[in-house]
């Protein structure tokens, strides 16, 4: 008797939800990025609950007709692509054809939508996958797209869902995603019946100070300098933070194509730039925007597509590195030597970390060699069992004293010369 059969469409749409619609913040970052692909220039969110009663987007953008409307709940349907090879040559956010069917596997969806050459639009209404009405309707240019009770026929998922307050503030982090990067565009965000964010179009840096705001009275972007650099390989531009502002929590964004990602390397490339001139455990503050070619890139390698993998990452990393470098230099945020004026030798920055150093070798220089004594000596409780035994654990002391002596002089010779140069020193 055979056992393998095929699972019936609406269980193999509750399967992909699981990895695709994994909280309310996962639906929005796919429902706000269709209406980014219909070419949608203002955007409206509402949320109550924190989207487990009502998760609603409306834009004006190009619209659906009634077949569209029906077909763009099916699996793997989309207008994105056609052929294996559109995979390298990606300018869209979306193009898998797998949000809407997972989201109406798990939820009751409403659809309102009509395109500029019709004079009526279509209504859709889906529950749990199965389709309860689809008639026409009066309805203005573009989409309405309605999420209510999320995970209602998955009471585990829903039961797992973290507080209101967590779950919004993950709505509000994949929202910042996403408006960071298309601040032509105006977004509005309401979450019970209040306006949390509403921001109009403008450029980058104004989106970055409409969204996060004022600080102690002074402009959140005048702690920031421009980067910029443009090269065969890749584009890059953006803006890093000050040295003197970075904080513990310090707001970290990266962008490749109009889309939002996370790369522990090139974070580390900026980490590497900004290199003695940090205090503490402090991070900067950054937003970086890269524009390659598609088919450098790949970003069909994780369910939510925010681990990319680029086609030389070691090349990017060189130039990140050097545009920030460049960048802190040429506001005079990096400790520098000015060899241009007569007599003068102009020191950029002298951070706390070089005082504290310098007062630290300074003890160490004093008491090394009644530390070397002392350990030499076994210490001041050690009592010797044996002779032999004495011996030979003075003699390995010696051993690594000495080196650890020799290491320490090195430190201390290279310290020293970093601080009477003003160079800035390694960690």
């Amino acid at each position: 008797m055979d056992i393998i059969h095929l699972l019936p469409d609406s269980v193999a749409n509750q399967i992909a939800a699981g990895e695709v619609i994994q909280r309310p913040a996962s639906c929005l970052k796919e429902l706000v990025e269709n209406s980014l692909d219909a070419g949608a220039s203002r955007i409206q969110v509402i949320v109550r609950d924190a989207g487990r009663t009502l998760l609603q987007v409306i834009d004006d953008g190009c619209g659906m007709s009634e077949t569209d409307a029906r077909m763009a709940f099916e699996r793997h349907a989309t207008s994105k692509i056609s052929s294996a090879q559109d995979l390298f040559a990606l300018r869209t956010m979306g193009f898998r054809g797998e949000a809407l069917a997972s989201i109406c596997a798990v939820a009751q969806v409403e659809v309102q939508t009509r395109k500029k050459e019709d004079e009526i639009g279509t209504l859709l209404e889906i529950h749990g996958s199965e389709v309860i009405r689809q008639e026409p309707c009066q309805c203005p240019v573009g989409t309405n797209f309605k999420v209510k009770n999320l995970f209602f026929n998955v009471p585990v998922r829903r039961k797992f869902l973290k507080t209101d307050q967590t779950e919004l503030r993950n709505l509000l982090t994949e929202f910042y995603h996403i408006v960071l990067v298309y601040p032509k565009v105006q977004f509005t965000f309401v979450h019970n019946d209040e306006i949390l964010l509403e921001l109009p179009s403008g450029t980058e840096k104004q989106r970055i100070e409409a969204v996060f705001g004022k600080s102690g009275g002074k402009s959140y972007t005048g702690q920031f300098v421009d980067v910029a650099t443009d090269t065969e390989l890749v584009s890059i531009r953006g803006f890093i933070g000050k040295p003197e502002a970075a904080t513990k929590n310090a707001q970290q964004y990266f962008f490749v194509n109009g889309r939002y990602m996370r790369h522990p390397y090139f974070h580390k490339a900026i980490m590497t730039a900004y290199s003695g001139t940090l205090s503490g455990e402090t991070n900067p503050s950054y937003f970086i925007y890269f524009d390659v070619a598609p088919e450098t890139i790949d970003v069909n390698i994780h369910p939510t597509k925010t681990e990319i993998k680029f086609q030389d990452e070691q090349m990017i990393f060189q130039i990140l590195m050097a545009a920030v470098r460049e960048s802190l230099g040429k506001f005079n945020l990096t400790p520098s030597l000015d060899f241009n004026r007569e007599g003068e030798i102009e020191m950029g920055i002298v951070t706390k970390r070089c005082l504290n150093r310098m007062w630290s070798l300074i003890r160490i220089i004093i008491l090394l060699p009644v530390l070397r004594r002392q350990v030499c000596r076994g210490g001041r409780n050690y009592i010797p069992r044996s002779g032999k035994s004495f011996m030979r654990r003075s003699r390995r002391i010696r051993l690594r004293t000495l080196l650890l002596t020799r290491r320490l002089w090195k430190r201390i010779l290279s310290d020293m010369t970093n601080i009477l140069c003003f160079r800035p020193m390694r960690g």
